[in-house]
């Protein structure tokens, strides 16, 4: 059979199959827990093959286990442990469709007029270089890859970042944590132009009042309640920060649209930043009074 009609075949099936990924490799770093752990159950739910990459072993390999995937320990901000958990999902299935660059920290607050620089480094290094490294070595891959992108005829691939509403809305983070998101964003769109000739895609994600642990975290030290609970993270964001009145953010509503930017269903949508927000960005709901008859 002619490889090329066989590789469009795959496609189309994938196109028409229920499980929105079926056969596809994906890589997701930080994918041990929060975001990136329920991405990881979705996308395997949808018939991918995920490499969990990681520093927290034991959660790791539970979940790689408990979904047939593998794990790998990832520091980001180290290139060659970037690089070769991209290799672990070529060495294990021969391609690499799917880069969901998603690690990071929230890092320190304060004043930018005592903001320490080691520190700043030490969270660009995760934040910021984590992505470069996974965006450089997933499109080495993608590019002398297998992947065919049926509509163009060319291969490709889709790489997916962990941005956040921080890079849309001044005050919303730390000076630290927003400079690393808001540059994410840029560092999409300039690589989307570069790799979409070779049918790659690059798009982001930003997400608003998500209970991860990150911002579980972050709410406990702020209300000074270290037994604060993600439901209670999420209603708080539902009554406070969600156009949505009483409705919060999910882990699950992110991993839905990384779905979405995983799969063939966005296969138009480069250069793109999702907002996973209940609309807080785009509106100011403290003047809804003016809409009352």
């Amino acid at each position: 059979m002619d490889h090329n009609n066989s590789e469009t075949k795959d496609t189309l099936v994938q196109l028409l199959s229920p499980q929105r990924l079926r056969g596809k490799v994906a890589v997701i770093t930080g994918g041990a827990r929060g975001i990136g752990a329920a991405t990881a159950r979705v996308f395997a739910e949808n018939g991918a093959h995920v490499v969990i990459a990681d520093i927290l072993n034991e959660v790791g390999t539970s979940l790689a286990e408990s979904i047939g995937g593998r794990y790998v320990r990832c520091d980001v901000s180290k290139e060659e442990e970037v690089e070769s958990a991209v290799k672990v999902a070529v060495e294990w299935k021969g391609r690499l469709d799917i880069m969901f660059n998603n690690a990071g920290i929230a890092g320190f607050g304060g004043s930018i007029t005592n903001i320490k620089m080691d520190q700043m480094m030490t969270l660009l290094a995760i934040n910021l270089h984590g992505v470069v490294h996974g965006i450089k070595h997933a499109a080495r891959i993608m590019i002398a890859g297998k992947v065919y992108v049926v509509c163009a005829g060319k291969r490709g691939g889709t790489i997916i970042c962990s941005s956040s509403s921080a890079a849309i809305m001044g005050g919303l983070a730390s000076h630290s944590y927003t400079m690393s998101k808001e540059a994410i964003l840029g560092l999409a769109r300039s690589t989307a132009c570069e790799l979409g000739v070779h049918g790659i895609r690059v798009n982001c994600i930003s997400p608003h009042g998500v209970p991860s642990e990150m911002l579980v975290s972050e709410f406990q030290k702020f209300l000074g309640n270290t037994e604060l609970r993600p439901n209670e993270v999420s209603s708080i964001v539902g009554e406070r920060g969600s156009l949505l009145r009483g409705r919060g953010g999910r882990l699950e509503d992110v991993a839905q649209a990384v779905l979405f930017l995983a799969s063939d269903e966005s296969g138009f949508v480069t250069g793109h930043n999702l907002v996973i927000d209940g609309g807080y960005t785009s509106a100011f709901s403290q003047m809804s009074f003016i809409y009352n008859d």
